[in-house]
């Protein structure tokens, strides 16, 4: 049954192989004519033509040599070394070894050779209303005019309605970042569920293997705001897709050609655009407006944050110089005089930075965003030139002011000295704290009339020459009745006698 079709069909191929040779090589008809003649295809007269004569299908010519070819091991040890290193940086090589091509010929070879990432699935993930919010930061880089801080954007985003928050500061640090969340929350109105967060130091002190070690200030605040935290596996965008898009949205629809003169004008511009572009756009995925969906369907199941006060500021300790200064976020700000070696506390917002002894506030100034910059108080300087002699050489210490133009003169003569004109304040206040001021400034001429000068001295002729003893100021109250009042010497010649200590159950004694 079968063979006859099989004889058919062969017998037909044969036919039409004879006809064809007949006019290719009796006739001497070409290819286009054989098969308009014979109703063939002319793919069809080449192979049959090609059976007939027993030709096979030429193999394809070598490729040529390519100008690479001589650093093709050069090229590929690059590439072992690191993978995705560009084309300029192979150039570079390949010029100290004597290339002479263009960068054209070396980008087409890497492309051949790199290796191509392996393509991934990825699940279409949905979330309800009021369930997610993804947080993230984004670098501008220096766009502040005159201003030596990067500007760093601030992206929120609803992974329901797309609703959009963008803010732009210039620090990422866990004051700035924990003020921005709080503005977020304020802006959308309430707090989702569950807050994604990149792998931000102010969110993740560290990982160790598959664990995630929280910062306990941050842990701290979502505990306060009522949210529960969740951090994205490292170097993986597509863990936040719903804040990562709407960061390339700002940065091709919103920065390209922007121009602004300050932070200020920058978040009023990014806001204006926020509010009439971004959440007002149709989104490509969703094909609805995210303002819409937001005030219709999301905003009501949000749920309220907690009326709690969490301290947002910037904290940071720090000693105080010898110029009296506090070094606090590449600038340096004044504290009173006095505070020289201790140690305060330093809290920021975004406007003040203040100085803190204990509960008490000793300093405040404006916030300075600048780098490099003294913010002073001229008002922390007070007194400071009076117990600086060495600032003013001959000016007596006010301490001092009672021993006259005598002191005046030794202190001009110390200042010229190396001694330590702070221990030999303190040595003389004592002295004439203890033995008066009339006795002390007499005590200080006699030392210099010998060509010396020291409170060691001065104590020696007040002790030992002189054999003063330190006498005590009668308190003054400032009441002329009670300043007057005299109190006589107390007898007490009972106490001469000794007396025999009784025992509590002994009888007393019978003269008592």
């Amino acid at each position: 049954m079968t063979k006859g079709p099989m004889k058919s069909e062969s017998d037909t191929r044969s036919k039409q192989m004879a006809e064809v040779l007949r006019l290719h090589l009796t006739e001497g008809k070409g290819i286009r004519a054989i098969a308009k003649r014979t109703k063939l295809h002319r793919k069809t007269v080449r192979k049959l033509l090609g059976l007939a004569s027993g030709e096979r299908k030429a193999e394809a010519a070598p490729r040529p040599s390519s100008i690479l070819d001589p650093y093709q091991q050069e090229i590929s040890k690059a590439l072992d070394d690191c993978a995705d290193i560009r084309a300029p940086a192979v150039l570079d090589r390949l010029r100290a070894m004597g290339y002479q091509g263009g960068i054209t010929v070396v980008r087409d070879r890497l492309r051949l050779l790199r290796p191509r990432p392996k393509q991934e699935a990825f699940f279409t993930r949905s979330y309800g209303p009021g369930q997610i919010l993804q947080v993230d930061w984004a670098d501008f880089g220096f766009a502040l005019p005159g201003c030596a801080r990067r500007v760093s954007a601030f992206v929120a985003a609803l992974a329901f309605s797309r609703y959009l928050y963008l803010e732009f500061v210039l620090s990422q640090a866990m004051g700035a970042f924990l003020r921005c969340m709080d503005r977020a929350l304020h802006f959308f109105g309430g707090r989702t569920t569950v807050d994604v967060f990149d792998n931000m130091k102010t969110v993740v002190k560290e990982r160790a293997a598959n664990e995630v070690v929280f910062n306990p200030r941050f842990l701290e605040y979502a505990a306060a705001r009522g949210f529960a935290a969740q951090v994205c596996p490292p170097r993986r965008p597509t863990g936040k897709p719903y804040v990562e898009r709407p960061i390339g949205f700002v940065r091709t629809r919103f920065w390209p050609g922007r121009r602004f003169c300050d932070l200020f004008d920058l978040n009023v511009q990014g806001a204006t655009w926020r509010d009439d572009i971004a959440n007002n756009r149709i989104h490509d995925d969703t094909g609805k407006v995210p303002a819409l969906v937001f005030k219709n369907e999301e905003r009501g199941l949000l749920k309220p944050v907690p009326d709690r006060p969490f301290d947002t500021d910037d904290l940071e300790s720090c000693g105080v110089s010898k110029t009296f200064r506090v070094r606090f976020d590449r600038n340096v700000y004044s504290v009173p005089w006095r505070l020289i070696g201790q140690s305060v506390l330093l809290r920021a917002n975004d406007g003040e930075v203040g100085a803190f002894l204990g509960p008490k506030r000793v300093a405040v100034h404006n916030r300075s965003w600048e780098v490099g910059k003294s913010v002073l108080d001229l008002s922390h300087e007070q007194g400071l030139l009076e117990h600086k002699p060495r600032a003013a050489v001959g000016a007596l210490p006010p301490e001092l002011r009672g021993l006259g133009d005598t002191a005046a003169a030794y202190f001009k003569i110390l200042a010229a000295n190396g001694r330590s004109l702070r221990r030999e304040i303190e040595h003389l206040v004592l002295l004439s704290e203890l033995f008066g001021d009339s006795p002390t400034r007499t005590a200080v001429e006699e030392v210099m009339a010998t060509g010396h000068v020291g409170a060691e001295y001065v104590e020696y002729v007040l002790r030992h020459k002189k054999a003063l003893s330190p006498t005590h100021t009668p308190l003054r109250l400032g009441n002329e009745e009670l300043d007057g009042i005299r109190l006589g010497e107390p007898d007490l010649s009972p106490y001469d006698v000794p007396r025999k200590t009784l025992d509590p159950g002994d009888p007393p004694p019978e003269n008592s």
